[in-house]
Parts: structure tokens; C-alpha cells; sequence
């Protein structure tokens, strides 16, 4: 069985890698199964203090496995209901983890995989980062937190012209509109752990606090990704998602 999520506990900082990198990290059920248990396991350390977030490989993560849903198109519905509900809990549990989430973002960011980053406290980019939805490419309905999380971070007209033109959200753009936090040249990792180096040492029930106040309240956004789940599995029924997924991956 492939194991694609590690966990390394270091000097109170739990990092987690994603790592299906030969996928460029497209989010299939037994990753996320394996995220989430990961997630929930530093979050219930009482020596963790923060969490840090980073994937392997070129590219961040291009969201759903396009391939796998393609493959799963005579029983669509369930892998679909299977898959986003999978991504919902573990954004929810990013969301409600005591910690903060330092994510480090390198590469493609695409579809569903932007929920990581929506979910997380801090956000490191590297110059190659790049975040696009592709929804409209492929005919599926956004999901991931695209409706749910991000118009309360950039605005709802900012929000609806970058998924209705696909249109591809730069670096720098990231920073300006507040989904990163900061931007740096190469290694978004290196400055992630020692963001987070700098949060351990700090008082940790102020941290908490500020957390807990700062964050969307978690049963709401259950509530809009709820909404979003639904609408993203009936799309994927639809002859324009099966004709965008056949084109996408240049199947007859």
C-alpha cells in the first residue's frame, strides 16, 4: 500500500509532506484519508506547538486526480461524494487544529489543493507559485474552499472573475489580495520552519487564542463546503464534465 503523507515531529514543529510527487500531488482518497489522520495526530500532540505544511516534488498539488475521476466515471457519484468529502474534513481540521498551520507553497497550486492553503494560518510562496482553478477547463463545479473560503479573503467579484476566466493568480497577486503572507525566492520550506521555529518559542495559549479568534468559524464553512460537495457531484454527472474530462486528458 503507498503511503503518501510524512510526519516528522522535531523540536515541538510537526511537519507534514505530501508526497506524490510522480502525480504532482493530485489529491486522490487514500491521500487525503492519510492527511487528515496526520493532521489530526499532531493536533492532539500536547508536544506540538505548530504545524507545517509542504508537499514534495515541482509542483504543489494540481487538486483532484483528474485521471482517477475519469477511471471512476461509472460510479462517479460515490468517488466524487468519497473524494470532496475527504478534502472537506481536511480542511476542517486544519481549520479547528489548536496549532497554527505554517503551509509552504511552491509550484502549481490548482483546483481543490487551494483549500490547503485557505485553510492555513500562514502561507510561504515561493516566485514559481502559481494558483489557477481550471474548473472551467474541465467542467467540474469549484470545490476546495473556492466559494466557501476564498471571496472572505480576496472579495466575491475578485473571486468570480478568477473562476469564471480561469484566470491564473500570480505570486505577488497572492500576497497583495492576502491568501499568502509572504513571498520569498527559493525555499518556501526552509522559511516556513523557521517561521515556525519563532512561533514555538513564543507563548503558546496567547498563539491558541489568536487563532481561534482570527479563523472562520469552522461550522460555517462545514455548512458552505457542505454546499460545495453537492454541487461539485452534480456537475461531475453532467456530459460537459465527462466531455472536459475526455478532453483534458486527451482520451477518444
Amino acid at each position: 500500500m503507498n503511503s503518501y503523507v510524512d510526519v516528522v515531529v522535531s523540536d515541538a514543529v510537526a511537519t507534514i509532506t505530501i508526497d506524490r510527487a510522480d502525480r504532482h500531488n493530485s489529491l486522490v482518497p487514500a491521500l487525503l484519508s492519510e492527511l487528515r489522520s496526520a493532521v489530526s495526530t499532531a493536533a492532539s500532540d500536547s508536544t506540538v506547538r505548530v504545524l507545517v505544511l509542504q508537499t514534495a516534488g515541482s509542483s504543489f498539488s494540481t487538486g483532484g486526480d483528474v485521471t482517477a475521476f475519469y477511471e471512476h466515471r461509472d460510479d462517479i457519484t460515490a468517488y466524487a461524494e468519497r473524494t470532496v468529502g475527504l478534502l472537506n474534513e481536511v480542511i476542517l481540521a486544519l481549520l479547528r487544529t489548536p496549532q497554527p498551520v505554517v503551509t509552504a507553497v511552491d509550484g502549481q497550486v490548482t483546483g481543490g489543493s487551494l483549500g490547503l492553503v485557505l485553510a492555513s494560518d500562514i502561507v510561504i510562496l515561493t516566485d514559481a507559485a502559481t494558483i489557477t482553478p481550471y474548473y472551467p477547463v474541465v467542467g467540474y463545479s469549484p470545490d476546495g474552499g473556492w466559494t466557501a473560503l476564498l471571496p472572505g479573503i480576496i472579495g466575491r467579484k475578485r473571486t468570480m472573475r478568477v473562476l469564471s476566466t480561469n484566470e491564473t493568480i500570480t505570486p505577488e497577486q497572492a500576497v497583495q489580495w492576502g491568501l499568502a503572507s509572504e513571498l520569498v525566492e527559493d525555499d518556501a520550506s526552509e522559511r516556513a520552519q523557521s517561521v515556525a521555529a519563532r512561533i514555538g518559542s513564543l507563548k503558546q495559549g496567547s498563539i491558541k487564542r489568536a487563532k481561534r479568534l482570527v479563523r472562520p468559524d469552522p461550522e460555517e464553512v462545514a455548512a458552505a463546503l457542505d454546499a460545495e460537495k453537492q454541487a461539485f457531484v452534480e456537475q461531475i454527472q453532467t456530459d460537459e464534465a465527462l466531455e472536459g474530462m475526455s478532453a483534458f486528458l486527451d482520451r477518444d
